[in-house]
């Protein structure tokens, strides 16, 4: 039997059907077009959500939520097939954490946040951190160190399966044009992170590029960019390694672009669904739409 109740959605006065039994939070999975994830549990009309992750089993799904402009994360577990409410992680909340991302092996959760180092005082820059798990909940926040993080910001956070981070940054900008952000990979060797590397031409830009996931093979990588020739205010493109050669980057138009702001990428484990945020909400559609951006690469 499936657990269900019904909500009103404010936009159009329909009355919508959760369910919170089953794979995905029990909703009906999308085809090629993109449709709201969840909505009235995780995407909300009078919310903005972030980047989403689910572990590799399916079992837990972590979200970054803007509460009055102060950034949360908040999770959901299944257990006995049942969905959790969403609860948020209780991290000092003097500070923002957004851009969830689970480690390869899922016992590290990588986020981001503007919390000093020693946790007091003044936000800072934005970095890169983690917690491990502590029996049935998250140790407190752990900061990625100085090899990832700089003196400015870094942000969204993707691992290969063998453990290479990729992430944003605008660490060799100066102030005249510290939007510019670009995407870094760095390898994890030895039980250390070594010095990221600035990814080639075929990816980054003199615009932005942020919001980057890497497939955990490494053969296609996608990220938001806002550039010249985008339809909004930022888009997710898509490139492909062939021959360990990236593709040009192409944006990603049909059914994920809009004139508004698309972002945090996000690829489930078996390989089956596109997430990604979209003016506000969470978006999900079926990969198989990938397909039609290989061609375009070449």
């Amino acid at each position: 039997m499936i657990t269900a109740f019904t909500f009103c959605n404010e936009l159009s006065g329909q009355e919508k059907k959760i369910v919170l039994n089953g794979e995905y939070i029990g909703q009906e999975e999308p085809k090629l077009q993109s449709e709201i994830f969840a909505l009235g549990i995780v995407s909300k009309v009078d919310e903005y959500e972030f980047g989403s992750v689910f572990s590799k089993d399916g079992n837990e799904f972590y979200y970054g939520v803007d509460v009055q402009g102060k950034a949360e994360i908040r999770y959901m577990i299944r257990v006995d097939n049942k969905w959790s409410e969403p609860t948020k992680i209780s991290f000092n909340a003097d500070y923002s954490y957004n851009d969830p991302f689970l480690s390869p092996d899922g016992n590290k959760l990588y986020f981001i946040s503007d919390m000093p180092l020693n946790g007091l005082g003044d936000k800072k820059n934005i970095d890169i951190w983690y917690a491990t798990r502590k029996g049935g909940s998250w140790s407190e926040p752990i900061n990625a160190g100085e090899i990832i993080n700089s003196e400015k910001d870094e942000y969204y956070i993707s691992f290969s399966k063998e453990g290479t981070i990729y992430f944003a940054s605008n660490a060799e900008t100066t102030d005249s044009t510290t939007w510019n952000f670009d995407i870094y990979y760095s390898e994890f060797k030895e039980g250390a992170f070594q010095k990221p590397i600035r990814m080639s031409d075929s990816i980054n830009t003199d615009g932005y590029e942020a919001d980057v996931f890497i497939s955990p093979d490494e053969s296609y990588i996608i990220f938001c960019s806002y550039r010249r020739g985008g339809l909004g205010k930022g888009d997710l493109y898509v490139s492909f390694k062939e021959n360990n050669v990236w593709s040009k980057a192409v944006n990603m138009r049909e059914n994920i672009n809009t004139e508004g702001h698309e972002l945090c990428p996000f690829v489930t484990g078996d390989g089956k669904y596109f997430f990604f945020t979209s003016n506000k909400d969470i978006y999900w559609i079926d990969t198989k739409i990938l397909e039609n951006y290989r061609s375009n690469s070449r």
